[in-house]
């Protein structure tokens, strides 16, 4: 294989690369996309419970070190598509607050060198690109939106849309939960289940057999292949950048590509611009893997920052018990926010809640041990799982610079993390749902851990919204990249990922990061002219 120039390499296809890539592709730019996986095989398994979270059969198999030199699984998937074919595809905006500085118990989070009405325009357009069904005004946190969703909001089934008239009754703002599904609906927003577009009770962290999820290789990789100017090659680990004599561009993209059977072949790729997507832990691991005598401390990294300030967002899957069974099939549709800047007896903020995907006797079985009689014997698996109401709490987590990722002499990731991080207003956010459960509908003392999501015995490894260690700024002494994302120090090189952002809110990253891939490629092209 022959190393090529390019106008526009992309490493990575998640929501950032592939995004990116997508809206490069009408330029006629010729643009390569780096996928350091293949496409994911569509098999059975990708809607078994059990292969997904149980075994961890999709997950990559590598392994990194904690702050002690521990080792532990990352949450990382390697496919055309990134983390976007794992993820819940819940594509909300970040509050208009969030851009600014927030005080939290734990400290501050800061603010961005952008604002909320500078990224609400590609808001929009990401929310059409990939499908988002939602109503904009429902949501009392929600700043402005130029455009309401393209598409309505999936309407609750009969148990959750009782949860969301309950909720409304004590004096709360449930509102349909903005989600990138591509479900075949009725005029009055029905999902109608019995279409073979797609699973709705396996949305949330499986990967769709069907492409019934509006994840990154459906939406943009796929359609950005049907222009003859991009290329996508997989099985390409980008192990290294090369600059010029002078330290100001970057003139090679070193490629390892695994042949199969250990068979190895290394490429060396050009371009007129380079734009790194890795994800927050790996793009920041490829820049330090990168210095030299220019970037002594990797690329980017004059100012100390690559591989700070690392953030994962506090998390609790939850599991309440309902006292009339929960026949939902697609209960991702809910979503509560009215705690999100703070509440009547606390002035921080806690965070938010939404639905997760429905358990199933598999996933319930898996943290059996974990609830050992807390609940009646006479209750079987099965049982359970049919009564189960499934929640998602995120609180904010701070960038501090201490949470970092660097590497070790072999070049194996460490990811040093305080897991104590901002916990406080986690804490308080599930208090005030368990004190309402009674009014709910469920049983008050059962409100468990559901750690098939959250990684209980070793939350390091919960890295699906990792982001922050290549922040962007106004300033090179505190950030590493300037308000376009691209290096202070280096001419050509972009960075597209949640690893830009200065903080992280307490909502699902990835629409933010598709927003402003999009804004970035909007520069990239009028650069290239």
């Amino acid at each position: 294989m022959s190393g090529d120039h390019y106008d526009v390499i992309v490493i990575g296809s998640g929501a950032g690369g592939g995004t990116f890539a997508h809206r490069l592709a009408p330029t006629g730019k010729r643009v390569l996309l780096l996928e350091r996986g293949a496409y994911l095989p569509r098999e059975r398994d990708n809607w078994d419970s059990g292969a997904v979270f149980v075994r961890g059969k999709y997950r990559a198999p590598e392994f990194w070190l904690d702050r002690h030199g521990h080792e532990f699984p990352p949450e990382v998937n390697y496919y055309v598509g990134g983390n976007t074919k794992f993820y819940g595809a819940a594509l909300f905006r970040l509050r208009p607050q969030d851009f600014g500085e927030l005080v939290h118990h734990g400290g501050i989070s800061p603010g961005w060198p952008i604002s909320y009405a500078d990224l609400e325009p590609y808001y929009t357009e990401a929310e059409h690109l990939y499908e988002v069904h939602g109503r904009h005004g429902d949501d009392p946190t929600e700043g402005p939106a130029s455009a309401d969703y393209r598409y309505p909001p999936v309407r609750h089934e009969p148990r959750i849309q009782q949860l969301s008239d309950d909720l409304d009754k004590i004096g709360l703002h449930p509102f349909h939960l903005p989600i990138g599904v591509r479900l075949n609906q009725d005029a009055q927003g029905n999902a109608t289940y019995d279409s073979p577009c797609i699973r709705c009770d396996r949305v949330d962290g499986f990967p769709c057999l069907i492409g019934g999820k509006s994840d990154a290789q459906v939406i943009c990789v796929d359609p950005a292949l049907a222009h003859d100017n991009v290329r996508l090659l997989t099985h390409a680990e980008v192990t290294r950048l090369e600059t010029d004599p002078h330290g100001r561009s970057v003139t090679t993209v070193v490629t390892r590509f695994d042949q199969g059977e250990g068979g190895l072949e290394t490429v060396r790729f050009t371009a007129d611009v380079v734009v790194v997507a890795c994800g927050a832990v790996n793009s920041a691991a490829l820049l330090l893997r990168s210095a030299n005598d220019k970037h002594p401390d990797g690329l980017a990294n004059g100012s100390g920052v690559v591989g700070r300030h690392y953030m994962r967002h506090n998390n609790l899957a939850l599991m309440a018990v309902s006292k009339e069974p929960n026949p939902t099939r697609f209960q991702k549709t809910l979503a509560v926010h009215d705690w999100y800047l703070g509440s009547e007896d606390w002035d921080y903020p806690l965070g938010g809640i939404q639905m997760l995907g429905k358990s199933d006797s598999e996933q319930v079985r898996a943290n059996a041990p974990h609830w050992a009689g807390r609940l009646s014997p006479e209750m079987p698996f099965e049982v359970l799982a049919h009564h189960a109401v499934d929640f998602w709490l995120c609180g904010e987590d701070l960038p501090r610079p201490e949470n970092r990722v660097t590497l070790e002499r072999d070049g194996q990731i460490r990811l040093t993390l305080d897991p104590d991080n901002n916990t406080e207003g986690l804490k308080r956010l599930r208090k005030a749902l368990q004190s309402r459960l009674s009014d709910l509908g469920m049983h008050e003392k059962h409100l468990l851990h559901h750690s098939i999501y959250m990684h209980k015995g070793m939350p390091i490894g919960a890295t699906a919204h990792q982001a922050g260690t290549i922040r962007f700024g106004t300033d090179p002494v505190s950030s590493a990249l300037d308000v376009t994302c691209r290096a202070h120090e280096l001419d050509n090189l972009y960075v597209v990922d949640t690893s830009v952002f200065p903080s992280i809110g307490a909502v699902n990253p990835s629409l933010t990061a598709m927003a402003n891939a999009l804004r970035v490629a909007d520069h990239v092209a009028e650069r290239l002219g």
